[in-house]
């Protein structure tokens, strides 16, 4: 990475601010970076160098009119390229969409840019975002700026192999089932899954209605805990066009407030094991907020690892049967990695009551879970099994017991389906040099609490190294 492409996004904003690095300079660092790196790295879908340059210079303009208020003024971002950006193909990885044009800005890439951020361009996913590997019939494969044999997660595994390599310093992504939070954990990157209704999904494909919008939200990814502030500060706020928007407006937490947080850890979740460096994350987050005065114990909340069952229900089961008349005369056309995830047939033998009942079954857990949180305002847990897989890896044999490709990241799933504001922050590696990230997880409408205590985390962890692959 050169000088330029390491900086945060809230440094670069900075620098703008203060004349002392124009927008173009940013823009040009990151677009020979990208030339030296996306070819190893595969990390984007669409790469638009003529807009980039002409936002930038629109950008240095309001900088030369004394118009710096806006917060992202000159930095580059990306977009996960399931979010529509007005020009570019927004297929979702996918044959059936393949030659598809966003015809305008989704809202958060609309307010970005009102922000003053430029947008490089649109970055990998897997077929229709049903993975947590990044590959597909159109684009290829992604691979982790960590080590190229290994994916850099999905469905966001685009996006945070970008970020990770220092391609752009931040960007949008969205999270069904661990979609933006396994990919940060696998690039050693941060990442907010917000709460659902705090940041517009307006814009994305496929929609976040139905059950979809219990469990999918759109949410930002960066390197640092601060930038995810930034860019959250961005995008947050009331969309008429979302059904699920709520006018909740961003609020500042102040450090008397946070430090009378409660902190629970759990390491397993009494279901599904971890590696051995998993649960070592999950101490150091838990010693390293204990420094920080945070009062922190070890608490797992009850009935936390049936969680996943009905997440299943709600994103995969009933994602399946609203995704049939898409499919419908083209299976052939579809990547193997979506069949894996994608069975409409067995998704029907339960019907409309299987799904009522998870549906009730939902709120009840979310009921007592809330109940639970009253005591333990904010939790650390791992983000998955394992660190960053080998491409095609589809299980690891942990304790002597053999966890599969979708069961380990059922620790992300579970918060999806009980709506939690949570952050990804990298705290460890593996003894092979893959980072491993901890859930923060918060109280639903609790994002700042969220980001605040995971800057405090971040803090106490200390600065971090970057993947080999950054420092071309």
């Amino acid at each position: 990475m050169s000088e330029l492409t390491s900086l945060s996004a809230v440094e670069m904003a900075k620098l703008v601010r203060t004349k002392r690095v124009s927008p173009a300079e940013l823009v040009e660092a990151h677009l020979r970076h990208i030339e030296k790196v996306n070819p190893a790295l595969n990390a984007f879908a669409c790469l638009d160098r003529g807009a980039a340059r002409e936002q930038a210079r629109a950008a240095e303009a309001a900088v030369i009119r004394g118009d710096r208020a806006r917060i992202l003024l000159g930095v580059p971002l990306t977009i996960k390229s399931s979010i529509d950006v007005a020009g570019l193909r927004c297929e979702c990885g996918t044959r059936l969409r393949q030659g598809r044009t966003a015809a305008s800005d989704a809202t958060v890439v609309a307010r970005l840019k009102a922000a003053g951020a430029v947008i490089l361009g649109t970055t990998n996913v897997p077929e229709l975002l049903m993975a947590y590997e990044t590959d597909n019939f159109l684009y290829g494969r992604t691979n982790n700026p960590w080590d190229s044999e290994r994916t850099p997660g999905g469905s966001s595994g685009g996006e945070a192999a970008a970020i990770a390599a220092g391609c752009s310093a931040g960007g949008m992504g969205s999270d069904g089932g661990g979609s933006i939070r396994v990919p940060a954990h696998f690039c050693g990157i941060c990442g907010l899954k917000p709460t659902p209704g705090r940041i517009p999904t307006t814009g994305h494909f496929p929609a976040c209605a139905g059950p979809s919008a219990l469990t999918g939200v759109v949410g930002p990814l960066a390197r640092h805990v601060s930038d995810l502030q930034l860019l959250f500060e961005a995008a947050a706020g009331h969309d008429g066009s979302d059904p699920s928007s709520a006018p909740a407006p961003v609020r500042p937490v102040q450090p008397v407030e946070l430090m009378k947080l409660r902190v629970g850890f759990y390491e397993e979740d009494g279901k599904t094991p971890v590696s051995e460096e998993t649960r070592a994350a999950v101490w150091t987050a838990a010693g390293a907020l204990r420094q920080q005065g945070f009062v922190v114990e070890a608490f797992r909340p009850a009935g936390i690892e049936e969680a996943r069952r009905v997440w299943w229900t709600l994103f995969g089961e009933a994602g399946a049967v609203l995704m049939e008349s898409m499919f419908a005369g083209r299976r052939q056309d579809l990547h193997p990695l979506t069949l894996e995830f994608f069975n409409p047939k067995q998704a029907r033998k339960g019907g409309f009551e299987k799904l009522l009942l998870a549906w009730v079954d939902r709120d009840l857990m979310r009921t007592r879970l809330f109940q639970q949180m009253a005591d333990w305002q904010v939790l650390l847990c791992p983000v998955g099994s394992v660190p960053a897989f080998r491409h095609g890896e589809r299980s690891w044999s942990i304790d002597n017991a053999t966890v599969r490709y979708t069961e380990a990241f059922s620790y992300s799933a579970v918060f999806n389906m009980l709506g939690n504001p949570v952050v990804v922050v990298p705290v460890g590696r593996s003894p092979g040099g893959l980072p491993i990230g901890v859930q923060v997880v918060g109280r639903p409408w609790q994002d700042e609490v969220v980001l605040a205590v995971a800057a405090r985390l971040e803090e106490a962890l200390g600065s971090r190294t970057a993947p080999a692959m950054a420092a071309a």
